[in-house]
């Protein structure tokens, strides 16, 4: 057991939309990523999806509503649900999730990455 610094953790990567392994919890990931600009419409079904705001803000697009996340804030997406993250400006995420979740939901994109880093 050790604490884990997330602020060094996001000194070391650049990359965004690039998740980035930090710890698992249970049978699920803990990790880190940088955003800009819009992702792609998804879903996870059976999965639930947690983000929390480290800095910055995350605008969440669901097909009825849109909702701003601020830093400090989280957001859970339940399983099933069709949502778009973006972020006008650079935000950083820490986000939970089923570690067999593919973050784009099978979307095919140049976005989607596989085998998440472990930093």
């Amino acid at each position: 057991m050790k604490a884990i610094n997330l602020k060094e953790k996001f000194e070391l990567f650049n990359e965004q939309w690039t998740p980035k392994v930090i710890t698992n919890l249970d049978n699920n990931h803990v990790y880190l990523t940088k955003i800009e600009g819009e992702f792609v419409w998804h879903s996870h079904e059976g999965q639930d999806e947690m983000f929390v705001v480290i800095e910055g803000r995350l605008c969440m697009d669901f097909r009825d509503k849109q909702v701003w996340v601020e830093q400090g804030e989280i957001l859970v997406v339940p399983a099933g649900v069709e949502h778009k993250p973006s972020a006008t400006e650079e935000c950083k995420l820490l986000v939970i999730e089923n570690a067999g979740t593919d973050h784009s939901g099978g979307e095919k994109t140049d976005l989607r990455h596989e085998n998440h880093q472990r930093i």
